[in-house]
């Protein structure tokens, strides 16, 4: 991470036009907004990361602050001093609340006893959400601890109308939605496609949630037992990738916020065979490498993403008529047009 915040926005964006290279290559890197918090974090200071959320509050950022508060709960996980000085300074500031039951969600969620312990603080957590106002944000940790505490249909629907009547379109809450469905019943991914597709159908233009779909992909592509798929299966998830798409066509290359988007989506496309698709991909990422999802098939999601990067490209080089006139072709035999997608 102190590699990332060293690294200026100009140089990294002085780099998108030319493939990585490995020693480039960032994991979870910050962005402009993020960073200058997580330094002042690291020296103990929580001014910046209080400033930085309640921007996105005032602002109604509800996706960047999900990400944003996600990201400081993370690192208060092995250094804490600033949370507690900001908690201790402020204890009804709804921001430091933010970090801190995002925090305790994540720490109980990798214990053996998770369920037990998600148990005990999803009333705090829910009576949090509760005092925070519109903010939907909240819920979504909410939501997340009851999966992880694996409450009953009644209990998550319940939580699930508080965060949509705050947000319909907040594609964190459909995110822990979605995987809440897929916790309780396995093997409907046909039911999580239907999920995720009404809602990116629903979700406007410019929102997130239009890639939704994409989730619910990755969900069934990594789901244990599940053989190749093909049909009208195949073609929805072609379609889940091609939203995706469209979605990272609208966005800057080479910039840490879609990083996250774009490295789903690699992953998925390659999944599916797409290689070119997946190569253009990786080229608009640039050097913003996320842990999710790579963390899924490795302990070291740097070095898959490198492996799985090198794999593509040596893919899309030995295809017949992809490096000849004319360009890559989009995966599914045709050439790439400006309008693919």
């Amino acid at each position: 991470m102190l590699r990332a915040f060293l690294r200026t926005a100009a140089r990294a964006r002085s780099r998108a036009s030319r493939p990585a290279q490995d020693d480039d290559v960032l994991l979870d890197a910050p962005d402009d907004r993020l960073a200058p918090a997580l330094v002042a974090a690291a020296r103990g200071e929580h001014a910046p990361a209080a400033a930085l959320l309640a921007a996105t509050r005032e602002n109604t950022e509800w996706e960047h602050r999900d990400h944003y508060a996600s990201a400081l709960a993370a690192f208060a996980r092995s250094r804490a001093e600033w949370l507690d000085g900001w908690r201790g300074a402020a204890p009804d500031d709804p921001d430091a609340l933010l970090v801190e039951g995002r925090l305790t969600v994540d720490r109980h969620w990798d214990s053996p006893a998770r369920a037990e312990l998600l148990r005990r603080v999803a009333p705090a957590v829910t009576a949090a959400a509760e005092a925070a106002g519109s903010d939907p944000v909240p819920w979504r940790t909410a939501l997340d601890a009851a999966r992880g505490a694996r409450a009953g249909h009644a209990e998550f629907e319940r939580l699930w109308a508080q965060a949509v009547r705050r947000a319909p379109h907040h594609y964190g809450c459909h995110v822990a939605a979605l995987e809440y469905l897929a916790t309780a019943s396995p093997g409907a991914h046909r039911e999580c496609l239907e999920f995720a597709e009404t809602a990116a159908q629903d979700a406007p233009e410019d929102s997130l949630l239009r890639a939704l779909p994409l989730r619910a992909a990755f969900t069934f592509l990594t789901a244990d037992g599940d053989g190749a798929p093909a049909g009208a299966l195949r073609t929805r998830l072609d379609a889940a990738a091609d939203r995706a798409i469209a979605v990272s066509a609208a966005q800057p290359p080479a910039d840490p916020w879609p990083a996250g988007l774009r490295n789903l989506l690699a992953y998925v496309l390659v999944r599916l065979e797409r290689f070119p698709d997946a190569a253009e991909q990786l080229r608009l990422t640039g050097p913003y490498v996320t842990s999710f999802p790579w963390d899924r098939d490795a302990d070291d999601p740097l070095g898959r993403f490198l492996q799985v990067r090198a794999d593509v490209r040596a893919a899309v080089a030995s295809a017949p008529g992809t490096a000849g006139p004319g360009g890559p072709r989009n995966g599914r035999g045709g050439r790439v047009r400006p309008d693919d997608h």
